[in-house]
């Protein structure tokens, strides 16, 4: 064991600027001299700039010519004390960043044959090892890497080592740490080893679907892996698992279809899993006792085990998503996957930090590190072997998974030109993949040009953000139970919905545009977080009857799927999903967050209602307009007296009147000159006509959305 007894402290923080702490406790933290010392060689160190800090002298230093990072050196002072040399803030470097960057596709373990490699990324190391050991035997073979290129660690072993754990020792400021590594795509059960795997063996071809021609055909379905069959109701064998997930033609008490098939039947184009990376907070070995969300990252490129029929089996948990994403592909739809790019469970504890301590976490101006994400820790995107990792991981999920898009959570964390860059890989890999991702400007070190913020949409053309405008102008804001947007009746947001409803593109205010085009906007009034629709309507109508709430309910979803842009839905939102007022049910239990199948059943009429009009959004191109320009030149507010929103949309293949009326009483119109067919309104939405409309005066229901087609 290396002692670390150290009299005093020494910090590379530039490549060639050395800080030396001394306490005041040691020769009164005075030294006139100090010299930087490796093996025979001495390199004097000219002495900048003294202060005092707390208890300590601060001397900052110089040296001249380069030193060799994987190599140990000591620092001597005027009295004969001799402290080692650490690794400091030259890790936040440019200069450090450009010295690095390794740009090779072979990091982590490559199988070939019966050749095994492991490649491990650890530039400030001075000494690096593998440790390896079959399974089910306790004694582990260690064996030296050596240092190559680039901070790179490698050593290749001539023997099969399928199923065989392994994990990296490594040596940084005089202290050994053992890690997992972070490119890791086996695990053992709970993420504490790497597995030796053979991939080839999990192969399945990719299935080709029609190409996505641009992201407003979208219609998103987000759910949870285990809130999306756990329930006893919902007619699939492996609940709560990856398999259940994919199962087809599962049905509830009442005959009808639910699960996967029940979602392709719905008519959307998307669905969205929360995390499936390796994450904390449920113990893979007893799944059931314990539940979480999945944002508690551990490892970015292997699957959750808790949702394996065998997580003890390495191979499980990734055969079994391959299948659930094939079987999702089989029906026609695609796979987004919630990724969590932004921090890591505990920086302390995960691998990032084990291995090249300091360098994957940004730093506030203190040296310490930054809390945007509120959790303790925010990835440094905007250093080069970071962005390297989340391009390196995209690239891995699709290429090995098949999956077609990414919502990137707290994405204001990451730097714009991570989020190009992982645009750009995409797009290298599969056209049409759907980036989309939360733009919330968070209060972390990076300067604000740089964020992949709403603010800064114009650098992000090709990624759509989630829209808090439409959420907060249509529902009310989010953080306040009690407060009503338009569709909940609040008539001061007409203005505001109808700019909304058009793409938040600016229609009729020069320069009030959120964003350029309608693709990148992401409408929504409901998500996994915060409270449900549902939740929020019993809070803010405490006094009203079901009914009501259930026409208020219906008429948000229904702007949500008749809106420009990329419509989103909460899985169970088409029927009234409830979370028994739970605001935050991040872990809470299975009878708060599971997909109530017997409330689909009761609730079918509404169900119908929502197929129907995705099925209007789908048959007519005038809800999905493809650019700025088309919606200010097609979409006309009609003048009604509010609180009545009106709009025509007279495109090139059809002209549509829509009419939202949030009020609690009946509005009278008249229509425009025409023949019009209703195709929707308070209880009946499709593409064929529920009736003609002729002219003169029309009753516009309370609380209700209607869609009408001229003839």
């Amino acid at each position: 064991m290396i002692s670390t007894d150290r009299k005093f402290f020494a910090y590379l923080d530039e490549m060639n600027i050395i800080t030396i702490l001394l306490p005041l406790s040691y020769h009164h933290g005075r030294s006139s001299t100090f010299n930087l010392t490796t093996d025979t060689v001495m390199t004097p160190l000219h002495i900048l700039k003294e202060t005092e800090i707390e208890d300590n002298h601060k001397y900052v230093c110089q040296f001249e010519g380069d030193l060799l990072f994987g190599k140990q050196y000591w620092i001597l002072d005027e009295h004969g004390g001799k402290t080692d040399l650490q690794i400091g803030a030259v890790i936040r470097t440019d200069a450090f960043d450009e010295k690095f960057y390794y740009g090779g596709l072979d990091l982590g373990v490559t199988v070939d044959g019966s050749h095994t490699l492991f490649k491990l990324w650890a530039p400030t190391a001075t000494g690096v090892k593998v440790k390896i050991r079959p399974p089910n035997i306790e004694y582990a073979e260690i064996i030296k890497m050596r240092r190559e290129e680039r901070g790179v660690w490698s050593v290749g072993v001539a023997r099969d080592l399928e199923f065989f754990h392994y994990s990296f020792l490594v040596l940084v400021n005089q202290e050994w740490r053992e890690a997992v590594d972070p490119y890791a795509k086996a695990l053992t059960t709970g993420g504490e080893k790497g597995v030796v795997v053979k991939l080839e063996k999990t192969f399945r071809p990719r299935q080709d679907l029609p190409l996505l021609d641009n992201p407003v055909d979208a219609i998103i379905y987000e759910t949870h892996i285990r809130d999306f069959t756990i329930h006893k109701d919902s007619g699939c064998k492996e609940k709560g698992l990856y398999l259940g997930a994919g199962e087809l033609n599962t049905k509830g008490k009442d005959g009808e279809l639910t699960g996967l098939s029940y979602v392709k039947d719905l008519g959307v184009t998307h669905i969205e899993f929360l995390p499936i990376h390796d994450f904390a907070g449920v113990d893979e070995l007893n799944p059931t006792k314990d539940y979480n969300w999945g944002y508690n990252p551990l490892h970015f490129n292997a699957p959750e085990g808790s949702y394996a029929t065998d997580p003890t089996n390495p191979y499980s948990r990734i055969i079994e998503l391959k299948k659930l994403i094939d079987q999702v592909h089989s029906v026609g739809l695609r796979v987004i996957l919630d990724v969590v790019y932004n921090h890591v469970y505990i920086r302390e504890d995960s691998s990032f930090e084990k291995v090249v301590p300091g360098y994957y976490f940004r730093h506030n101006e203190m040296g310490l590190p930054s809390n945007g994400t509120g959790v303790g820790n925010d990835l440094a995107s905007e250093r080069k072997m970071v962005r390297k990792f989340i391009i390196d991981s995209i690239r891995y999920w699709m290429e090995e998974y098949h999956v077609d898009g990414f919502r990137f959570d707290l994405m204001g964390i990451l730097d714009i030109e991570t989020m190009l860059e992982v645009r750009k890989t995409c797009d290298s890999i599969s056209k049409g993949t759907l980036i989309i991702g939360e733009g919330w400007n968070l209060n972390t070190p990076l300067p604000l040009e740089q964020k992949a913020i709403i603010l800064n949409q114009a650098k992000l053309p090709e990624i759509a953000q989630f829209n808090d405008k439409f959420r907060d102008v249509i529902k009310g804001n989010t953080f306040n139970l009690f407060d009503k947007g338009y569709a909940l009746g609040n008539a001061h947001f007409l203005a505001d919905a109808l700019e909304v409803m058009a793409g938040s593109i600016g229609l009729s205010k020069k320069g009030a545009s959120l964003f350029n085009q309608p693709s990148q906007s992401v409408n929504y009034v409901e998500c996994h977080d915060n409270h449900t629709l549902w939740d929020k309507l019993q809070a803010c109508f405490p006094d009203a009857d079901d009914i009501t709430r259930r026409k208020y309910h219906r008429l948000a979803t229904s702007m949500v799927l008749l809106s420009q842009g990329i419509p989103f839905l909460h899985s169970g939102q088409e029927f009234f999903r409830t979370k028994q007022g739970d605001g935050n049910s991040y872990r809470s239990p299975d009878a708060i967050n599971q997909l109530d199948w017997e409330r689909k059943s009761l609730f079918q009429e509404n169900v119908d209602l929502i197929k129907g009009l995705i099925h209007i959004r789908k048959e007519f191109s005038c809800f999905r307009m493809k650019t700025a320009e088309e919606i200010r030149n097609q979409v006309h507010p009609l003048a009604y007296a509010a609180p009545i929103l009106a709009y025509s949309i007279k495109a090139p293949k059809e002209e549509v009147i829509i009419l939202i009326n949030p009020s609690s009483k009946g509005e009278m119109i008249t229509l425009p000159t025409g023949r019009w067919l209703l195709l929707a309104d308070h209880e009946y939405a499709g593409i064929s006509s529920k009736k003609d409309v002729k002219i003169g005066p029309l009753l516009i229901e309370p609380i209700s959305l209607n869609v009408l087609l001229k003839k």
